[in-house]
This record gives C-alpha cells, structure tokens and sequence, in this order.
C-alpha cells in the first residue's frame, strides 16, 4: 500500500509542478531543462560559436536548451551540439546524437572521432546511474559516472573550458569535490530552484583547467 500512496504523491506533485507546466508550454521535453538555464544564467555560460557535449542527453532538454543558446535567431546553429545516451533520443534538428554507452571505450572513441579534433567549450552531464537503495553502492555507481565525465572533460574541454555534472548529496560527495578541485581552478556547488527540495541531486560547476 505505501508503494501505491508514494506512486499517487509523485503523480500529484508531478502534474502540479511548475516547471512540469513550464516546460510542455515552451515545449522541452523535461522540466530538467529549467535546472541548465538557471546555472547558465549565473554561471554566465554557453554562447554562440561554443562546442558543447552533452553527456546521458535523453530525453533532450538539455540538449534543446543548449541548441536555443546557440542559435543565431534564424534557426542556425553557430557551434555544436553533440549528445550522447544509453538511451535512444529523438532527433532535435542540429544536435549530433550518438547512441551508446559512455562507459564503453568505443562509444568514447565514437564520441573523439565526431569532435574532430575539435576542443569543447562546455561538457554538461545529467548522467545518472540507476540506484539500488543501497548507499555504498548507490555511492560508487554516482562517483563512477562522475570520474568518467571529468576524464573526458580534462581531455578535451579548452584550457578557460566548463563541466557542468549531476552529482547527490551523500556518501563520497566531498570526495568527487575534492576530485574535481585537483582538476579545475574553480569549483562551486549549484541547486537550482527546479531541482526539487527533497531531491539531495547536486549541481557542480568546474571552471578553467589547470595546467
């Protein structure tokens, strides 16, 4: 029973959310969407001409949101999107998706070969691995899926470059700041006013590589 109370609560706050309101009258595909604009908005991040990757994109807000920062208001793309999930992703007209497994080294390989030698300006990760309930575990799947983003962010993101990745509060947060910092001149924790309270998902945002 508490299962079926718990699933009628979610469905209730779910059709009186705001952002769910928001994002079907803009027309994103997630309320997600209003997480990304908020950072970018204070962060003062994503520009035409920009490179941005998007990594675990599905079911593309994020992806739309970063296509919508670098239109030129005609309906061009100045710069390039490229997404990447597990997960098929309705095509958005501009962005590049790749279909795949992030932890796989050939999906990795597939994403090098699509950049083109390019450098990124900006990688975005709401990757999220599924959770078990079980803490340590739950912890290391998270920290996981938080190495793999900043590996591939150190590798290819420009020397004033950013990495904007989901992470939760919790067990091995601080060691995933910690981690970060060894990497990143600046590193700044971000909740956004759509991530909801109850929620212990995090926002960090990593600035200008170190040399």
């Amino acid at each position: 029973m508490a299962k079926k109370k718990f699933s009628k609560n979610w469905i209730h706050q779910h059709i009186n959310d705001p952002y769910v309101k928001l994002a079907q009258q803009k027309g994103y595909r997630a309320r997600a969407a209003f997480k990304l604009l908020e950072i970018l908005d204070t962060e003062k991040l994503m520009q035409p001409g920009d490179i941005i990757v998007d990594l675990g994109s599905t079911p593309g807000s994020w992806s739309q949101v970063a296509k919508e920062k670098l239109s030129d208001g005609q309906g061009k793309l100045n710069g390039r999107v490229i997404a990447l999930d597990l997960l098929p992703m309705e095509a958005i007209a501009g962005v590049e998706f790749i279909q795949g497994d992030f932890r796989q080294e050939a999906v990795l390989e597939q994403l090098v070969e699509t950049l083109d030698g390019e450098v990124v300006d900006l990688v975005i990760s709401d990757m999220a691995p599924n959770l078990s309930g079980i803490g340590a575990a739950d912890a290391a799947r998270v920290q996981h899926v938080c190495e793999l983003a900043l590996e591939f962010a150190v590798s290819h993101l420009k020397p004033d470059g950013a990495l904007i990745v989901k992470t939760f509060h919790g067990s091995g947060f601080s060691q995933i700041v910690e981690l970060y910092k060894k990497h990143f001149k600046r590193v700044v924790e971000r909740k956004p006013k759509a991530s909801r309270d109850k929620s212990s998902e995090t926002f960090l945002v990593a600035r200008q590589l170190k040399a």
